[in-house]
């Protein structure tokens, strides 16, 4: 697995992170202990990193492989807008993954500067702990242009996490050519940057290799983390990324893994998950109606119901 640099100052690791939102109950595609052995299966075979966030609610599934591979980096998120919010925030993670310093802290979806403005409490937060040694990184996760242009010129700021495909699928305020440019601005200060939603929450899935190759080849980007379920994905993903021919057999179990955003018989058509939706996918019938062009599989929707009618399945 090839190692990179985050930007000018940031940490040495693998060119994949993993991206835990796969092995969370927000997907629920694995159980606790599947996604446990999975972690430690992708860590034994060269990732050096993984990324999760509060809203995924999986510390309890990485930590007991984080507890078997102390070196491994960790990539945590939170909306908190307020102090106090991101400080509550902050001792989460480190109770609950063991750590006494969190690699990497991130806002999370960060839109423009006026977002940042509105989280400057939390901001100022992220700050404090990384002067006490809490946090060692800084940063934002956004789905927006103007959110990594804010980004790049916030003041302490050292890493930024945007969506980024081949396809342009999920910008939601500009285009591919928008996000270039401005991913190409932060780069030049020296931030450091890992790509999201490579292969588009799955819809990119049946073309992996050429979505890998993209994101790979992009100067500006250091790296990218990768959703991972089985590890049939971890492999052929390793060996994409290290220009080896995928075996046949792998290829074919891979692609033909279909998913899809699944409303269960039970939805009362309450309409709460519908604001959780970044993308505007989903819309009330007499129950829940996905748009599966639309939909990014982000999971986000099953958090807000009440009952647990959605599932990336």
């Amino acid at each position: 697995m090839q190692k990179v640099k985050l930007g000018w100052y940031g940490p040495e690791v693998s060119e994949i992170c993993f991206g835990s939102l796969a092995i969370s109950p927000l997907q629920g595609k694995v159980s606790a202990r599947e996604g446990t052995d999975l972690l430690q299966y992708a860590f034994e075979r060269g990732i050096t990193w993984v990324d999760t966030a509060e809203i995924y609610d999986n510390y309890a599934r990485l930590a007991p492989a984080l507890g078997r591979f102390p070196e491994v980096r960790v990539v945590s998120k939170s909306y908190a807008v307020s102090g106090q919010e991101m400080r509550l925030s902050i001792e989460k993670a480190r109770k609950a993954l063991q750590r006494d310093t969190l690699d990497v802290f991130l806002l999370h979806e960060q839109e423009s500067a006026h977002t940042l403005r509105g989280h400057a409490g939390a901001w100022q937060e992220l700050q404090e702990a990384k002067s006490k040694g809490l946090v060692s990184w800084i940063g934002i996760s956004t789905h927006a242009v103007a959110g990594v242009r804010a980004g790049a010129l916030q003041p302490g700021l050292d890493i930024i996490h945007p969506l980024l495909n081949h396809l342009g699928l999920g910008i939601i305020d500009g285009n591919l050519a928008e996000m270039l440019a401005a991913l190409a601005f932060a780069a030049e200060l020296g931030l450091g940057i890992y790509a999201m939603k490579v292969l588009g929450g799955g819809h990119l899935a049946l073309e992996t290799e050429k979505a890998l190759a993209f994101v790979h080849k992009i100067e500006a980007v250091q790296a990218m983390a990768l959703g991972m379920s089985s590890r049939d994905e971890i492999d052929f993903n390793l060996a994409v990324l290290a220009g080896r021919e995928v075996d046949q057999e792998l290829r074919t179990r891979v692609k033909q893994q279909e998913r899809k955003l699944h409303v269960a018989d039970w939805c009362q058509g309450c309409g709460r998950c519908l604001p959780a939706c970044p993308q505007g996918a989903l819309h009330l019938g007499q129950k829940v109606v996905v748009d599966q062009e639309a939909c990014l599989l982000c999971g986000y929707c099953g958090r807000a119901c009440p009952h647990f009618c959605l599932k990336i399945i």
